[in-house]
C-alpha cells in the first residue's frame, strides 16, 4: 500500500513539474509576439507566469500539508465565497466583459472567479457526500441537495457565457455523482438534462452556432470564426513529426490570435512536433492515472469523491482545450493547465495538483491504524472504481 501511494504521488508530481517546465518554455518561445507583451520586454509573459509559479507552488505545497479537516468542515462557507466572486463579474465596475464574456473581477488586479471555483465545489460536494452515510442515501440526500450544490456555481459560470468552464463543472459534478455511487438512472437522466441545457445555450448564446458549424464545415468559415482552428491545423501540420525547432514556429507571428493561451498546444506541435504534443498527452495522462489510483486508495468516501473532483477538473479540461485546438470541438475559449499562460488558471491547477497529495497523505495515515477504517464505519464504504 505504501508502495502504490508513493508511486502516484511521484507520478502525479513529474507530471506537473513536466507541463509547467514545458509550459514556461513555450511561453518564452510564443509570448515574444503575444498580443499582452509590454512593448518593452519581448518575454513579459514568460517572465509573469514564472511569477505566478513561484506564488503558485507554495500555495499547492500548503494544500498538500493543510490538515483538510478545516476545509471540510467549512466547505459551505468557502462555497458561498466562490458564488460571491462568481456574481461581482456581473456587478458594473468590478467585473469586466472581453470578448462578449463576463469571466474577470478586477479587486486590485484582474483575475478569474470561476477558476478557484473549480476546487471549491469538488470540495463542497465531497464534504456532502462525506457526511451521507449509505443507509440515508436516499434521492434527495444523494442528488437534489449536491444538484443545488453544483448549481450554484454552474448557473452563474453559465451566464456568464463561459461555456468551456461550464462543461468542465458538469463534467467533474457527473464523476462525483459516479464515485459517490449515485444510482444509475438519476445519472443518466442527469447526463440527458446537462446535454439539453448546453444544448439551448449555445442556440441561445450569440455566435455560439457559428462555432459549431466552423468544426463541421472548417473551410466555409476558415477566415471568421474558425480561423484559430485553421491556423492550428495548419502549425500542427507544420509541425510535423520533429517539429521546426523552438523558437522556429511561424503561426505565432500575430497569425493565431492567443497563441500563448488557449492555443498553445498547436505552437508546441509546430515547434517540437509530434514528440512535443505527445509529450504534453501523456503528461496529462500520468496526471489523470496517478489521480484515480489515489481515488482507488482512497480512506473514506470524502476523499475518494474529493479526488475524483479534482482529477477530473484538471485532466478534463486539458482534454476540451486539446479537443478544441486540433478542432474536434467547438472553440470554447478554455486554457490547457499548467501550461497556458494565466495566473488564475495555473494557481487553481497547482492547488488542486496539491490537494491530490494531501488526499494521498490521509491514506498514509490510514494504512497505520490499527483497524481499517470500514470495520470502524462501515456505513461510510467509498465505491471501488
Amino acid at each position: 500500500m505504501f508502495h502504490e501511494i508513493r508511486a502516484n504521488v511521484l507520478a502525479l508530481a513529474l507530471s506537473v513539474l513536466l507541463l509547467n517546465v514545458l509550459g514556461v518554455v513555450m511561453l518564452f518561445s510564443t509570448g515574444v509576439f503575444s498580443a499582452g507583451a509590454d512593448p518593452g520586454d519581448l518575454y513579459f509573459d514568460g517572465k509573469r507566469q514564472v511569477l505566478w509559479l513561484a506564488l503558485g507552488v507554495p500555495l499547492g505545497i500548503y494544500a498538500a500539508l493543510i490538515d483538510l479537516e478545516w476545509p471540510r468542515r467549512f466547505a459551505g462557507i468557502v462555497l458561498a465565497v466562490a458564488v460571491v466572486l462568481l456574481l461581482l463579474c456581473f456587478v458594473p465596475g468590478i467585473g469586466r466583459e472581453i470578448n462578449g464574456e463576463r469571466r474577470w473581477v478586477n479587486l486590485g488586479g484582474r483575475f478569474q472567479p470561476s477558476e478557484f471555483a473549480k476546487p471549491v465545489l469538488a470540495l463542497a460536494l465531497a464534504a456532502w457526500y462525506g457526511r451521507v452515510r449509505n443507509g440515508s442515501f436516499s434521492f434527495g440526500r444523494s442528488v437534489l441537495v449536491p444538484l443545488g450544490i453544483a448549481a450554484a456555481v454552474l448557473v452563474p459560470v453559465a451566464l456568464e457565457v463561459d461555456i468551456g468552464t461550464t462543461g468542465v463543472l458538469a463534467a467533474m459534478t457527473f464523476a462525483m455523482f459516479l464515485a459517490a455511487g449515485v444510482e444509475r438512472r438519476w445519472l443518466t437522466a442527469g447526463a440527458l438534462g446537462a446535454v439539453g441545457a448546453f444544448a439551448a445555450l449555445v442556440i441561445l448564446v450569440p455566435g455560439r452556432m457559428d462555432r459549431v458549424w466552423a468544426v463541421i464545415h472548417p473551410e466555409a468559415h476558415a477566415q471568421g470564426v474558425g480561423l484559430q482552428q485553421r491556423i492550428a491545423e495548419i502549425a500542427l501540420g507544420s509541425g510535423g513529426l520533429h517539429g521546426m525547432g523552438l523558437g522556429a514556429g511561424r503561426m505565432k507571428m500575430l497569425y493565431m490570435p492567443f497563441a500563448h493561451t488557449d492555443f498553445v498546444f498547436p505552437m508546441i506541435g509546430e515547434e517540437l512536433g509530434l514528440g512535443g504534443t505527445l509529450l504534453v498527452l501523456a503528461g496529462f495522462a500520468v496526471f489523470a492515472l496517478a489521480g484515480l489510483g489515489i481515488a482507488q486508495s482512497a480512506p473514506d468516501r470524502f476523499s475518494q469523491v474529493f479526488a475524483v473532483g479534482l482529477t477530473v477538473m484538471v485532466s478534463g479540461q486539458a482534454v476540451l482545450n486539446i479537443a478544441v485546438t486540433t478542432g474536434v470541438f467547438p472553440n470554447t475559449g478554455i486554457p490547457l493547465p499548467f501550461v497556458s499562460y494565466g495566473g488564475s488558471s495555473l494557481l487553481a491547477s497547482l492547488v488542486a495538483a496539491g490537494l491530490l497529495v494531501n488526499l494521498a497523505r490521509r491514506q498514509t495515515r490510514a494504512t497505520v491504524e490499527a483497524q481499517p477504517w470500514w470495520h470502524q464505519d462501515p456505513e461510510s464504504q467509498p465505491n471501488r472504481l
